[in-house]
């Protein structure tokens, strides 16, 4: 999911560890390949200090398990048994479910099958775009009927692999709002990289202000959305795009052709009870190209939508 959101008033980027900010304490450190911050209203430092380890734990521990980065994690296990039946314990069952929603609900374009574009798209803003041969060699391994889950056994074909990226780090953001909220009842914000959730209003009834950030000038403001309970989530193509001959290619790729999707918004911020449910949406709504503010209407939801 985007990067595309930041709290107001938010730390240097070079700031890492436990600083003052405002009447909050802050706590960033980096996970999931991204930058994760931990806002907490109140003066007791150490409660804060034990709300910002159980997160941060909770953080890494959803990271190791499954990053297909990380070769001792499930994912990496699963992707590399080529055909091999794997049995998943209950929280990865319960992704995998949750991806199949999302894949019904998508018409087949939310696919964590698709990943494995990755070995011939790489989206570093060069002009490297790959051929049409290339990208049509390895779409014949993306579509999730071609593999088998029948909970709790999978069976990928050989070649396939499998990929939570787009919905990993908003699990974990609700997991850990969910351990921040069994030590304290104080007002809590987590962001893990644009993706957040608060676990209510402030102290004084107020509401969270987080800012959309611009997808044409890094730092920027586009707007301001203000929160007092759910989650936000921004989809988007602001940082990691190609560009050759005039034409933009975001990195948000179509499972069904293997070329990024066409006229698309250039970031979606939705609003939603959870993380995960937000970026579900945010991400749907990205991949239905042209029609996305369509979709979003269908689905009579908060969001705001940047071309």
């Amino acid at each position: 999911m985007g990067q595309a959101l930041r709290k107001e008033d938010q730390a240097p980027e070079d700031v890492s560890g436990i600083v003052r900010s405002g009447r909050d304490i802050l706590y960033i450190f980096r996970a999931m390949a991204t930058p994760c911050e931990v806002r907490l209203e109140t003066g007791d430092e150490a409660l804060a200090r034990a709300v910002f380890e159980a997160v941060e734990t909770e953080a890494r521990r959803i990271e190791q398990k499954f990053s297909r980065y990380r070769p001792d994690s499930v994912i990496s296990r699963i992707n590399a048994a080529a055909g091999t039946p794997i049995s998943v314990d209950a929280e990865t069952a319960m992704l995998l479910d949750f991806s199949v929603q999302c894949y019904a609900l998508s018409d087949r374009l939310f696919d964590i099958t698709s990943g494995v574009l990755r070995r011939v798209w790489k989206f570093d803003g060069s002009d490297r775009v790959p051929s049409k041969a290339d990208v049509a060699a390895v779409l014949a391994l993306v579509g999730w009927k071609k593999l088998r889950w029948e909970k709790p056994v999978i069976i990928l074909c050989p070649g396939m692999e499998i990929d939570f990226g787009g919905v990993a780090k908003e699990y974990a953001v609700d997991r850990a709002l969910a351990m921040a909220g069994q030590i304290t009842a104080t007002p809590v914000l987590i962001n893990f990289g644009g993706d957040l959730r608060v676990s209510g209003p402030r102290q004084d009834g107020s509401r969270w202000k987080v800012a959309i950030e611009s997808v044409d000038r890094s730092g920027d403001m586009e707007g301001l959305v203000e929160i007092s309970h759910g989650a936000l989530t921004t989809s988007g193509d602001a940082r990691r795009y190609l560009f050759k001959d005039g034409i933009r290619y975001g990195h948000i790729l179509n499972p069904k052709t293997g070329w990024p999707v066409e006229e698309a918004p250039r970031s979606v911020t939705v609003a939603a009870a959870t993380c995960l449910e937000a970026g579900m949406t945010s991400t749907i709504a990205i991949l239905q190209g042209k029609k996305a503010e369509r979709f979003l209407k269908r689905e009579s939801v908060r969001a705001w939508c940047i071309r």
